[in-house]
């Protein structure tokens, strides 16, 4: 929403696309667009939540997606995106395909005999515009004209898109001033600003023996692994060609951030993904001439512009076993069957940590992977996800404590594949006979360079609401800031609820030495579940209230009831 504000004329904001709607995340065999089956219950609940949220928020567009709910294609989903989206939820917007979305109706998903049934039904159901065009601009004529749609479908599509562009002064300002985006597109404001948003965004998931933060007087520091020192594998899918100097990775942030006096030496390792070019004895020997290793490592959703991709903009896989293989193994049309990292990044982690040397390994990725060796033979470990144009210096600012590290996981990460789904919500499961149920970290998880206390929970009624305050203490010798996390659960309920869910969450600076008040408060909605007939409904009760700062990292405990 920060995309669109409320300024539509501005010239600087664009109408925000919430995407996919809908469960396009919980596909069978995690493939791309494929069925998703789910129950009413868990649909409403859980994937449409955020878009009723968005929706009350004043969002103007939504993209659909191209898997089936429970049999039926988002696409031409008319209850979803009538009766759900407009009716009940009153979305004034416009509903757009992804591309190709349209012709999957027919040829992904079988349901109509034709690109022009299938571009006859989406209309039908709501969708007004066709990203790709084609299935609407060559078929929508002689749907009409065979009376497959109404005039009415045409004028109603018509008018939610030109609605849109009226409210954003598009006809009486159609042009744009180039001269603008050089005063804009990186300067100095947005280049903090994407420093700052990849600090906070960085999570400390391992500090042994306080080996974080560095010491600015350290000799020398070998900076190694495939994400290290490549700029595309910092800033995700989609992204353009960009000039090297406006990016920075790890490797140069380190550079920037040491004295003189400190030697960084690099190397490689490997790739993520092809074995060909690997040289971990180089690797080996460049960190035995160092006093700390940095590793980076993990995944990429680089598009390496040379690979093949479908009008969709999904990737091609190729089978050519005698091509270099690109690293990119996240993304559109990059589906994983295994969480493990790719090519020889695990035996060059095994191999540096071998040498006895202080490691740090930082994971640089687009996707949960496996961290079990990492979290074993690592003396601190970090993900930065994909950091950006500025993750390098993040990097380094944490590293060396210029930056207290804030970051909690919004994932849970599992010890196995065969864990999942590894939802927080699930709660404790029963044990498997080979191990633990727990994941490795746990939703919510993040460790910071001093601690924290909590106490003094209070829960009182306000009005038609229900406030949770508590105070969180800063008990070490470093200024940071606390996630605290506010968690509930229904404790007897007439449908399922789960055991604990999410319900808040703020971000609290707090000086050393000093205690801060946190306030939450939760609405009878907040509360609210789907009762046997598919009403939302507040039901009288017990519910726990849980505060922490993880899902598995619980402080204090109260209750309250509604009458």
């Amino acid at each position: 929403m920060g995309l669109q504000g409320d300024d539509f004329k501005s010239g600087r904001n664009v109408y925000s696309t919430p995407k996919h709607f809908v469960s396009y995340g919980i596909p069978l065999g995690g493939h791309n667009g494929q069925q998703a089956i789910i129950g009413e219950r868990a649909l409403f609940s859980d994937h449409l939540m955020p878009f009723r949220e968005v929706t009350k928020a004043g969002v103007k567009t939504i993209m659909t997606s191209y898997n089936s709910v429970d049999g039926i294609p988002a696409t031409s989903h008319k209850y979803l995106l009538k009766d759900i989206l407009r009716d009940n939820w009153g979305f004034k917007g416009f509903v757009f395909s992804d591309l190709q979305s349209i012709e999957g109706i027919a040829g992904t998903h079988r349901v109509a005999p034709s690109i022009k049934h299938a571009a006859a039904l989406a209309l039908d159901a709501g969708v007004d515009a066709d990203l790709g065009g084609n299935a609407y601009g060559r078929n929508l004529k002689q749907a009409y004209n065979e009376e497959l749609i109404s005039m009415e479908n045409i004028d109603t599509a018509v008018a939610n898109i030109l609605r849109l562009k009226f409210e954003m002064g598009l006809f009486e300002n159609p042009y744009v001033e180039p001269s603008k985006a050089k005063q804009v597109v990186r300067n100095q404001k947005h280049k903090d600003l994407a420093r700052e948003v990849a600090r906070e965004g960085t999570v400390l998931l391992k500090n042994s023996n306080d080996i974080l933060p560095l010491k600015d007087n350290i000799g020398s520091i070998a900076v190694i692994g495939p994400n290290a020192d490549n700029i595309y594998n910092q800033l995700g899918d989609y992204t353009a060609p960009q000039e090297r100097e406006n990016i920075i990775t790890v490797l140069d942030g380190i550079k920037n951030r040491v004295s003189s006096n400190t030697i960084v030496r690099y190397a490689k390792g490997c790739n993520i993904r092809d074995t060909s070019e690997s040289d971990i004895e180089e690797a080996v020997k460049v960190a035995n001439q160092s006093d700390i290793i940095l590793l980076v490592i993990g995944g990429s959703s680089a598009r390496d512009f040379k690979t093949e991709y479908i009008e969709t903009g999904a990737a091609t896989v190729s089978d050519n076993k005698l091509e270099a293989i690109s690293d990119m193994e996240s993304g559109e049309g990059y589906d994983r069957k295994t969480l493990k990292l790719l090519g020889d990044q695990e035996e060059l982690l095994s191999k540096l940590h071998e040498t006895g040397k202080p490691l740090i390994v930082v994971y640089i990725q687009g996707r949960p992977l496996n961290m079990n060796n990492a979290s074993e033979k690592a003396d601190a470990l970090l993900t930065a996800w994909y950091p950006g144009q500025e993750g390098g210096n993040a990097v380094a600012d944490i590293i060396f404590g210029d930056y207290n590290p804030s970051g909690r996981l919004s994932i849970s990460v599992p010890h196995s594949v065969g864990q999942l789904p590894v939802y927080y919500s699930l709660g404790k499961q029963t044990d498997y006979v080979e191990g633990s149920s727990a994941p490795l970290y746990s939703f919510g998880y993040g460790l910071s360079y001093t601690d924290f206390e909590y106490s003094d929970l209070k829960i009182y009624v306000a009005g038609e609401d229900i406030v949770v305050n508590c105070k969180v203490a800063n008990t070490g010798d470093r200024d940071g800031s606390e996630v605290v996390q506010l968690y509930i659960r229904d404790n007897v309920s007439s449908t399922y609820t789960p055991p604990i869910q999410l319900k808040g969450f703020k971000k609290t600076p707090i000086k050393k030495g000093e205690t801060k008040e946190v306030e939450f408060t939760l609405t009878h909605d907040d509360l609210a579940l789907y009762n046997n007939e598919m009403n939302r409904v507040t039901e009288a009760g017990e519910f726990t209230v849980m505060v922490g700062s993880a899902s598995n990292n619980i402080h204090l405990r109260g209750s309250f009831s509604i009458e």
